[in-house]
C-alpha cells in the first residue's frame, strides 16, 4: 500500500519468507495487510478483521508505541477506530452500529449477520461490513436473537444541528451502546414497535419472529454439602416481558431429575450459569439445548464468572440493590436476605446480568416473586411424567400438537395462554379451589346469559396487555405500543363497568363475581394517562407533538415558544425580501426537506444581494438563504433537536408515572387471564361431551366410568374408533391394576389416559367420560418405554432402575404410580425379579394406587397372592374394526 502501511525495511524482510502454495509475497501480504499490522503491533483482532488466509506468526517484533499510534491513525478510519473500541467493551455481542440512514455491522460480526440475514457481506477499507435499513432494525435484530446471538444496537448520541454549533463539531459523531438483546430480554422499542394498530388483531408483519409463549431467563446456581454428601440446587427465573419470578431450592441426586423437571415446567429461552457447573449438570443442559432441530427453537446458555456465584459476591450484589429501595410494593431487604443460600447465589449474578439490558426493574417488586412448586398446593409432576404423559408437548416431534396443553387451550388472549400451560402443568391440590374452577366453568357452560357471551368477545383480538403493560414499566415502550395497551385497558374498563349490573344479577359463581367486579376499578388509571395524549401523534411516532395539553410539560411549553418566536421572526423577514427582490406576493419554498428557500429566477438574479448564500438551483431558477435566514434557521434547527431531546426525556417520565399502577393493572390483567381460561375449559368440555368429575378429599379412589384419552379421542374426530374404558382403583380396596395384551392392543394409551383424566380433574376442567370420581392426589409417578439416556451415560437398563428407584422413593399412599414394562432392559429372569419385587412393593407397603403393563405373566400371579389388591386386566384392541366386535 501507500504511504502509511509498513516501513521499507520490514517489508524487504517479509519479502524474504516463502508462503508456500502462495503465488506472490506481494499478493500474501496485500490479502493479510489487517493480520499483519496488528501483529506489528502487538494487537491480535485477527477474530474482528476480514483475512485471507494464514496467520503469520514469524512476522518480528512489534513497533514502538509512537510509530503504532502514528500508523494507526492512517490505517484504520475514524469510524474503525469507534468500533474497535465498542466492540473491545462488548466482545460476545454482534454490534449494530448506527451510521445515517441505516445500522451496520463490522468484521466478524458483519459475517455472521450476512450468515444469518442473508445479505451481502464486503470488504470495506479494513472491515468486511454489511448493513440493514433503521426502518427494519426489530426484524434483524429478532432474527439474530432467535438463532442465539446478543445483539447490541449502537446509536449516534448527538443530533447534527447541536453538534455543528458546540465545539466538536468537526469530529466524528458519537456513539454508545444504547440497548442489548437476548432471547429472554426482547423487550423495548427497538424490537417491539407497533407498525400498525391492526398488526396485533391481523397477527403482526409476516417477517417478524414472533415471542415465544414464554420467555423465561433462568439462572441455575449448585451447591455441595461434603459433610451431608449433598446437593442443593437453587435457581430463580425471571421473565423481563411479564415482569414473573419464580424461586425455587431442593435436594436432587445424580440423575438431577429435580432440575429436570423444574426446566419443564419453567420451559426458559435462556439459561444462566456458573463456568464450573457440575458435569451431571452439563450433560442435563446439553440435552435440553440440543432438544430441537432447529437453531431458533433452541435454548441459549450465557455462562458467566463463577465468582459471581459465591454466596458473599451475590450477597454483596444483592445487598446493594435491596437495600435503598422505599418504593411501594417493592422487596424489603429483610425479605430478600431471609432466602436460602443457593437462591441468593442465583439472584445476584442475575441482577447483575439485568443490569446490562436496563430490565432488572421487575426484580425489585414484592408481588412478582412466587414460589415455583409448593407441594401442600400442587400435585407433583416430574420430568417423566410430563414427557411421557405427553403433557406439554408430544414425545413424537416435540410440537405441542397431541399434548394435553393442545387439547385444553382454547384461549383467546397471549396472557391466558400463558396461564393455561401453568395450570396443566400445576394441577392443584385445594379442594375449594378445584371446586370453585368446576363451578365457574359449569356456569359457563349452563348459562345463557349474554353478559357471559359479551365478556368472552371483549377478550378477542386483545394485544399482549401483560407484555405492553411490562415494557411501560421498563420505560422501553414506543408511542404506539403505548396507546395500543392503554386504549385496549381503558376500553375494557369502560366495557366491563356497564356490565357490572347484569353481573351482579346474572352471575351466581363466586369466582367469576369476584374476578370481573374488581377488574373495572384496577383499569380506570388507564383512562387518565391516555387522555393526556393526542391520538395521531401517538400512531405515528410524533413525539414532539404527543401531549394534547402541555400545561403539565412546562419544559415542553417553553421549547415550543422559543420554536414560535423563531418562525415568527422568519416569516417577519419576508418583508424585507420582497423589499429587496420588489416582489410584494414572494412566498418561501421547501425542496428535498430544505425550507424557507428563496427562490428567485435566473433571470433577475442581478437583484440578489452578494451575500445572499445559494442553497440550490435549477435551469429557471435559483434558490438562496438571506444571512438572517441562514442564523435563524440554524436556531431553528437547534431548538428542534433539542425539543426532540425534551421530548424523550419527558416521554421517559410519562412512562415511569404509568409504571407506578404497574403492579394494579398486573392483577387486573390477570383476572382477564383467568377468565379467559375458563372460558376455554368450557369450550372444551362442551365440544368434547366431558362431565364433570366429583373430586374428592377424603377418598383414596379413582373411578371412571367410560373414560377415553382425551388427546386420541379428538386426534380421530368424528370416527369414534376409541374405545371407552372403566377403571376402579381404591386405595382401601383393588389399589393395583395388571394389564397385560397384545402390541397396539392399547395398553400404554389406556394408562396414559387414567392418568391425564387425574391431571384435568385436579386442574377444574371436566373430563372425557361419562362419569368420574377422583380422590386427591399429591403426584402422579410414571415409568414409560424402553429408552437409554446416552447423555448421561446410562443404558436402557440403567435408565428404567434410576427412574423406578425415584418413583419408589417419592411416591406415597395418596399417589398414582404408572409402570410400562418395567424389567425389559435386561434379562427375562432379571426382568421378571424386579418387575415382581417393585410392584409387590408398591401393593404392601406404599399402598398408592397403581397401573403395571406388562409382558410377563408370572407376574398375574399376584392376583392371586393378593386378591383383595390386585385386578388383572387384559387389553385386547384399542380401535373398533368392521370385523372385530367392541366387547372383544
Amino acid at each position: 500500500r501507500k504511504a502509511g502501511s509498513l516501513c521499507s525495511s520490514t517489508l524487504e524482510k517479509l519479502k524474504g519468507f516463502t508462503c508456500g502454495a502462495e503465488p506472490s509475497v506481494c499478493d500474501f501480504l496485500h490479502r493479510n495487510r489487517f493480520d499483519v499490522f496488528l501483529f506489528l503491533q502487538g494487537v491480535h483482532f485477527s477474530q474482528f478483521a476480514k483475512t485471507g488466509g494464514g496467520k503469520c506468526a514469524e512476522l518480528g517484533p512489534p513497533l514502538d508505541c509512537s510509530t503504532s499510534s502514528r500508523r494507526s491513525k492512517s490505517i484504520f478510519t475514524p469510524l474503525e477506530q469507534q468500533v474497535i473500541q465498542l466492540k473491545q467493551q462488548h466482545k460476545d455481542a454482534l454490534l449494530a452500529v448506527e451510521c445515517g440512514y441505516k445500522y451496520r455491522f463490522f468484521g466478524e460480526d458483519a459475517e455472521i449477520a450476512a450468515k444469518e440475514l442473508n445479505i451481502v457481506c464486503h470488504l470495506d477499507h479494513n472491515f468486511m461490513t454489511c448493513s440493514i435499513p433503521t426502518h427494519r432494525l426489530f426484524v434483524h435484530v429478532r432474527r439474530l436473537v432467535s438463532h442465539g446471538h446478543k445483539v447490541g444496537v449502537v446509536k449516534q448520541t448527538e443530533t447534527s444541528a447541536i453538534k455543528a454549533s458546540g465545539a466538536n463539531r468537526n469530529t466524528l459523531f458519537t456513539r454508545q451502546l444504547s440497548a442489548l438483546y437476548t432471547k429472554s430480554t426482547l423487550v423495548g422499542e427497538d424490537v417491539n414497535p407497533v407498525c400498525r394498530l391492526g398488526d396485533v388483531e391481523e397477527g403482526g408483519c409476516d417477517d417478524v419472529v414472533s415471542d415465544p409463549p414464554d420467555s423465561f431467563l433462568l439462572c441455575i446456581s449448585e451447591n455441595w454439602d461434603k459433610l451431608k454428601k449433598q446437593l442443593t440446587v437453587g435457581l430463580v427465573a425471571v421473565q423481563p416481558s411479564t415482569g414473573d419470578v419464580l424461586l425455587d431450592c431442593f435436594p436432587d441426586g445424580p440423575s438431577r431429575s429435580e432440575l429436570e423437571c423444574r426446566v419443564l415446567k419453567i420451559n426458559p429461552v435462556e439459561i444462566l450459569v456458573p463456568s464450573d457447573l457440575s458435569e451431571q449438570t452439563e450433560r442435563l443442559l446439553h440435552s435440553i439445548t440440543n432438544a430441537s432441530a432447529q437453531a431458533d427453537d433452541r435454548v441459549r446458555v450465557e455462562r458467566r464468572d463463577s465468582a459471581e456465584f459465591e454466596f458473599a459476591s451475590a450477597m454483596n450484589t444483592v445487598t446493594s440493590f435491596y437495600c435503598h429501595i422505599q418504593a411501594k410494593g417493592s422487596r424489603s431487604l429483610s425479605s430478600v436476605a431471609s432466602l436460602e443460600s443457593p437462591v441468593i447465589s442465583c439472584l445476584g449474578p442475575l441482577i447483575q446480568y439485568l443490569q446490562e439490558f436496563n430490565l432488572e426493574r421487575v426484580l425489585r417488586s414484592e408481588s412478582s416473586f412466587r414460589r415455583l412448586t409448593c407441594e401442600s398446593e400442587i400435585m407433583t409432576l416430574s420430568a417423566g411424567t410430563l414427557r411421557n404423559l405427553e403433557i406439554l408437548n408430544n414425545q413424537t416431534d416435540g410440537s405441542v400438537k397431541g399434548s394435553l396443553l393442545w387439547v385444553l387451550d382454547h384461549t383467546r388472549t397471549p396472557f391466558g395462554r400463558r396461564l393455561m400451560r401453568k395450570w396443566v402443568s400445576q394441577p392443584l391440590t385445594d379442594l375449594q379451589s378445584i371446586s370453585e374452577r368446576q363451578d365457574a366453568v359449569q356456569e359457563i357452560l349452563e348459562s345463557d346469559s349474554l353478559t357471559l357471551n359479551s365478556i368472552r368477545s371483549l377478550l378477542s383480538r386483545l394485544p399482549d396487555l401483560e407484555r405492553g403493560i411490562c415494557s411501560i414499566y421498563h420505560k422501553k415502550s414506543s408511542t404506539q405500543e403505548f396507546y395500543l395497551i392503554s386504549s385496549s385497558l381503558s376500553r375494557l374498563g369502560l366495557e366491563l363497568q356497564t356490565l357490572q349490573p347484569a353481573m351482579r344479577s346474572q352471575i351466581s359463581s363466586g369466582l367469576l363475581r369476584s374476578l370481573l367486579l374488581d377488574t373495572p376499578d384496577q383499569l380506570i388509571p388507564a383512562q387518565s394517562f391516555l387522555k393526556v395524549l393526542n391520538e395521531k401523534a401517538a400512531k405515528s411516532g410524533n413525539k414532539t407533538e404527543l401531549f394534547s395539553d402541555l400545561s403539565g410539560f412546562p419544559v415542553l411549553q417553553e421549547r415550543m415558544e422559543q420554536i414560535q418566536t423563531v418562525l415568527r421572526e422568519i416569516q417577519d423577514h419576508r418583508k424585507d425580501i420582497r423589499l429587496i427582490l420588489k416582489a410584494p406576493a414572494l412566498e418561501y419554498t421547501t425542496v428535498s426537506g430544505q425550507e424557507f428557500l428563496i427562490e428567485v429566477k435566473n433571470s433577475g438574479s442581478s437583484i440578489v444581494p452578494p451575500e445572499w448564500v445559494k442553497i440550490s438551483s435549477t435551469k429557471a431558477v435559483s434558490r438562496y438563504h438571506s444571512p438572517f435566514l441562514v442564523d435563524r434557521y440554524k436556531k431553528l434547527q437547534q431548538l428542534r433537536e433539542q425539543l426532540m431531546l425534551d421530548c424523550q426525556r419527558e416521554w421517559t417520565n410519562f412512562l415511569d408515572q404509568f409504571g407506578e399502577h404497574y403492579h394494579t393493572m398486573k392483577r387486573a390483567i390477570s383476572h382477564l387471564a383467568t377468565m379467559d381460561c375458563l372460558f376455554s375449559l368450557a369450550e372444551v368440555a362442551k365440544q368434547g361431551d366431558y362431565c364433570r368429575p366429583e373430586v374428592c378429599d377424603n377418598k383414596h379412589q379413582i373411578t371412571i366410568r367410560d373414560g377415553r384419552h382425551p388427546a386420541i379421542d379428538l386426534l380421530m374426530g368424528e370416527h369414534n374408533q376409541y374405545v371407552p374404558n372403566h377403571t376402579e382403583l381404591q386405595g382401601d380396596g383393588r389399589r393395583t391394576m395388571i394389564i397385560t395384551g397384545p402390541n397396539m392392543g392399547g395398553k400404554s394409551s389406556y394408562i396414559r389416559q387414567v392418568a391425564l383424566i387425574c391431571v384435568m380433574a385436579q386442574m377444574g376442567s371436566y373430563v372425557p367420560a361419562s362419569a368420574a370420581c377422583v380422590g386427591i392426589l399429591d403426584g402422579i409417578y410414571t415409568r414409560m418405554g424402553a429408552s437409554d439416556n446416552i447423555y448421561k451415560g446410562r443404558s436402557t437398563f440403567m435408565e428404567e432402575l434410576t427412574e423406578a428407584s425415584d418413583i419408589i422413593s417419592r411416591a406415597t399412599k395418596q399417589s398414582l404410580v404408572i409402570l410400562d414394562e418395567l424389567g425389559r432392559g435386561t434379562s427375562t429372569h432379571d426382568g421378571i425379579a424386579i418387575a415382581y419385587a417393585t410392584l409387590e412393593y408398591f401393593i404392601k407397603d406404599v399402598k398408592a394406587l397403581t397401573l403395571f403393563v406388562t409382558h410377563y405373566p408370572p407376574l398375574c400371579e399376584l392376583e392371586r397372592v393378593y386378591p383383595e389388591h390386585v385386578s388383572n386386566y387384559h387389553m385386547a384392541f384399542l380401535l373398533n374394526e368392521p370385523d372385530i366386535s367392541p366387547g372383544s
